[in-house]
């Protein structure tokens, strides 16, 4: 969220323009009988919602949900992983672009630190919050030279490394298709130091194609989209803090779950809403990027719906 564009005068959502944790758990409870058993709790970022682990209790509290994670910069992770992990959060993912402090500076708009962050990461672990799992989006000609200084850092450590192509998320951060590293470009030096082997999916519909260090050193994952489009396998839904229901990252609006739920809308009303959205979705983003772009396409900005 830049600060030029985000400044101190910015108008965030007001407290009660939020779900609040009840609305989250009936949500939850909805989608989860339409199929739902893996949840996240992104952001924005998640670490600055006061009681967040009273909502992860409740949450791991509900009946067929088998797998609870949560996306965070990592900064406040120090200061919240006992909490999380007791109330029982199972892993977290940590976004972290480099260890370069000047470069992860640049990229995080100067908030937190390269080493509030590594120490997050080991407080998380020494929790039991694992595996922890690294995001790094990765510019050309900004962070790429600092990648392999990931892994080295990271290699047997049991934290895995995760390498996002630089997509154009939300409509502010200037997306130039010059500054994407491809995957493959990217995997190609890295194996060239530490031998990889592939590893076949851990689930139908993982964004992430992994691959394992020969000397088992642990493995690394490449998410793709700009390169190697994967939205005829998405299963991802996702549900904004104001209650937007979007079926897509580069969606350009969502379908409102908020305003039915507190104008009286009955649980099989909702279910037939949501049932509704996503029976038609079309979303193909990815693989139309150009023609789309062409048009000047406006999507939602990512802090609203996450990664």
């Amino acid at each position: 969220m830049p600060r030029t564009q985000y400044h101190d005068q910015y108008r965030f959502l007001k407290s009660s323009e939020r779900l609040d944790f009840e609305e989250i758990l009936r949500l939850t409870r909805l989608f989860q009988q339409l199929g739902a058993v893996k949840l996240r709790i992104t952001g924005g970022e998640p670490l600055l919602r006061a009681g967040l682990a009273d909502l992860i209790g409740d949450l791991t509290s509900l009946p067929g949900i088998e797998d609870i994670a949560l996306t965070t910069n990592g900064v406040l992770l120090a200061q919240q992983a006992a909490a999380l992990s007791a109330a029982g959060l199972q892993r977290v993912t940590v976004s972290l672009d480099s260890l370069d402090p000047a470069v992860f500076a640049a990229m995080s708009g100067g908030f937190g630190s390269v080493d509030e962050v590594l120490h997050g990461i080991e407080v998380a672990q020494r929790h039991g919050l694992a595996p922890v799992k690294i995001n790094a989006v990765i510019e050309r000609g900004l962070n790429d030279h600092t990648a392999p200084g990931l892994v080295e850092r990271f290699r047997g450590t049991g934290v895995i490394v995760r390498f996002i192509e630089y997509m154009d998320v939300g409509n502010r951060n200037d997306w130039q298709l010059s500054r994407v590293v491809p995957s493959a470009e990217l995997l190609a030096q890295i194996a060239a130091r530490w031998p990889v082997r592939a590893l076949e999916p851990d689930y139908s519909g993982e964004v992430a194609v992994r691959y394992a260090f020969e000397d088992g050193g642990g493995e690394i994952g490449f998410v793709s989209s700009v390169t190697q489009p994967f939205c005829g396998a998405c299963t991802r839904a996702r549900l904004s803090s104001d209650g937007k229901f979007y079926t897509c990252l580069f969606a350009a609006d969502g379908a409102d779950l908020r305003g039915p739920m507190r104008g009286g809308a009955s649980d099989a009303e909702l279910l037939e809403l949501i049932s509704a959205v996503w029976e038609r979705r079309a979303d193909r983003y990815s693989e139309l990027r150009d023609e789309l772009r062409a048009r000047n396409a406006r999507h939602v900005e990512m802090n609203h719906v996450g990664g």
